[in-house]
């Protein structure tokens, strides 16, 4: 039983090590999580991005590459790599930070690339966001500026469900700034409620006294 913990906490944390690099050197092709499958072969590789190419490189050469830092540094036997695209990257916080780090980067005014980011995110269905930016915004003093819109929920059953959260680093020349990213998918939430008719509370009703 001991060696079963001991085997599942050691693949928990090759898991998070091997997160940690790829997000580290592909944030800008909007890195978005990574799956690690055994399977009898080996070790099947699922990097999840907004942008695959940039992953997978010319004629797959950085893909080979992945392959060989994977097998050497982190001893993950015979990794078989598979890039897929995220299905909706404007709901993937870590997407959304990232993309924002790129904003700052380009020299777009960190107001102005997180309203537009968190238009992005509602506008692809999310029930709430918030961003926060910090960093030496327009001072030399550091500071941080916090934007939310709709509902976002920072405790008890729903945080765990529906909320995805990420924080991402950019270095700029007056620093580092730090953007941290909460969003809350669509879904049925505890705190939902529903008015009905009084035709169609009868009818349930019904249903429950008959069943």
């Amino acid at each position: 039983m001991v060696n079963i913990k001991r085997y599942f906490i050691e693949q928990g944390i090759k898991k998070v090590a091997v997160d940690e690099y790829l997000a580290s050197k592909f944030w800008r092709a909007g890195y978005a999580g990574v799956d690690l499958i055994r399977t009898p072969l080996g070790t099947r590789v699922i990097i999840y991005a907004a942008r695959p190419g940039m992953i997978i490189g010319r004629r797959g050469q950085t893909l080979r590459t992945i392959q060989l830092i994977l097998e050497k540094l982190f001893n993950i036997e015979n990794p078989q790599i598979t890039v897929v695209e995220v299905e909706n990257p404007d709901l993937s916080a870590r997407v959304v930070a990232f993309n924002i780090a790129l904003a700052l980067e380009r020299g777009i005014h960190f107001r102005r690339a997180a309203f537009i980011a968190l238009r992005r995110v509602l506008g692809a269905g999310a029930i709430g966001c918030e961003i926060t930016v910090s960093g030496k915004l327009v001072a030399e003093r550091a500071r941080y500026e916090k934007i939310k819109a709709g509902k976002v929920y920072k405790s008890g059953e729903q945080s765990l469900k529906l909320v995805d959260r990420a924080i991402a680093h950019v270095l700029l020349k007056p620093g580092i700034f730090g953007i941290e990213v909460v969003i809350t998918k669509s879904g049925v939430t505890s705190d939902y409620v529903e008015i009905v008719s009084q035709e169609k509370a009868t009818q349930q009703q019904d249903n429950v006294q008959k069943g």
